[in-house]
């Protein structure tokens, strides 16, 4: 188990809403990496691949911070990818440039199964040094650790990257169940250990990214997926941090999402916040705090576009026991870095305390 968070973080704004408490302002902060988008991060970045950044320490720590030095956000996301902890096992997997996650054998049978080992903190001594190091520097901002959830993982694993429709991963668990489940078992398995390691060393929270949920069912996702991802959750759950769950596009699957354990629900920008509180609470799992929304194409359409819309979010958001100002998605690589800054000091400067939820 990790130590007891120093006192700072007690009355952290990310932390606070993500327990459903009082902050004093809507907390903030950018997913996908938010530094891609600075010219520091491509600074940083220059000569190495993404796999091998996820291993130097030195470029761990530096573009983790990057974002909180430009923006000032609420929280800090470690810096990795949904694969890493795959490759650092020794499994056959690479990124792409512009592509994504490739596999150079996707899996078809129980060999291909087996390939997939477990994840030892040896594995990964990057990744304590890096998030103690996280820690420190960054003192009353939390970390938030973060893994990919089996279903996304495993998607990339079955088609050979990046898919649109994911026919083979569907194939797979409807003509072949037991071999999909024994997968998505296994990669549980991975995402408990990394996060666990990411908790031990210090982060104060964890984010479980099933990205491509979105393109399941919800009979499918509560079949073949909610059980995989309710094991991590389940897993990580003593450590006592909050547990955020995300995915795209899965306006159908947010109440069954919540129900596999998360703390907090992320929200793309698909759906208001109120009403995706209504389907967190309609499905038995809350109401819930939330996280999102803004569609990140707005980026791109000007303050006077931009400025209502976050008015309406942090209204919308007022139905949530707790809210965290997100957007919908990652931070589009061609996104102005002073743009994201108005963004998050505007959400700060609009907040006001919380009412309880359910109050008259």
């Amino acid at each position: 188990m990790s130590s007891t968070s120093p006192a700072p973080l007690d009355s952290s704004p990310y932390l606070l809403a993500a327990r459903g408490e009082r902050p004093p302002h809507t907390p903030v902060w950018f997913m996908r990496q938010a530094g891609r988008a600075l010219p520091e991060y491509r600074a940083a970045r220059e000569g190495t691949t993404m796999l091998e950044s996820c291993m130097r320490p030195d470029l761990v720590v530096e573009i983790t911070l990057q974002p909180v030095r430009r923006y000032g956000v609420d929280a800090a996301i470690y810096f990795s990818d949904i694969v890493a902890p795959l490759k650092f096992a020794g499994y056959d997997v690479e990124i792409k440039p512009g592509v994504g996650p490739v596999v150079a054998d996707p899996i078809r049978d129980a060999a291909g199964v087996a390939a997939v080992r477990p994840v030892t903190p040896s594995d990964v001594p990057y990744t304590t040094e890096s998030v103690q190091q996280l820690v420190s520097e960054l003192g009353g901002t939390p970390l938030i650790g973060f893994a990919g959830a089996p279903f996304t993982v495993a998607s990339y694993l079955v088609e050979g990257g990046p898919s649109k429709d994911f026919a083979k991963t569907k194939a797979m668990m409807h003509g072949n169940p037991e071999l999909w489940h024994a997968l998505a078992d296994r990669l549980a398995d991975v995402a408990i250990a990394y996060l666990s390691v990411q908790v031990e060393a210090g982060a104060s929270a964890i984010q479980l990214f099933d990205s491509w949920a979105g393109g399941l069912s919800p009979r499918d996702y509560e079949r073949f997926v909610q059980p995989h991802s309710a094991k991590v959750f389940d897993a990580i759950a003593s450590y006592g941090v909050p547990r955020v769950h995300f995915g795209v596009n899965t306006g159908e699957l947010l109440g069954l999402m919540s129900a596999a354990g998360a703390d907090v629900v992320g929200v793309d920008w698909r759906v208001p916040l109120d009403e995706a509180v209504r389907r967190i609470t309609a499905a038995g799992a809350g109401p819930k705090p939330v996280q999102g929304n803004l569609d990140p194409a707005l980026l791109f359409a000007g303050w006077d576009a931009i400025e209502p819309e976050i008015d309406r979010i942090l209204e919308e958001g007022k139905a949530a026991p707790g809210h965290i100002f997100n957007l919908g998605h990652g931070v589009p690589p061609d996104a102005d870095p002073e743009v994201l800054a108005r963004v998050a000091k505007y959400v700060r400067s609009k907040s006001t305390a919380r009412p309880v939820v359910g109050a008259e």
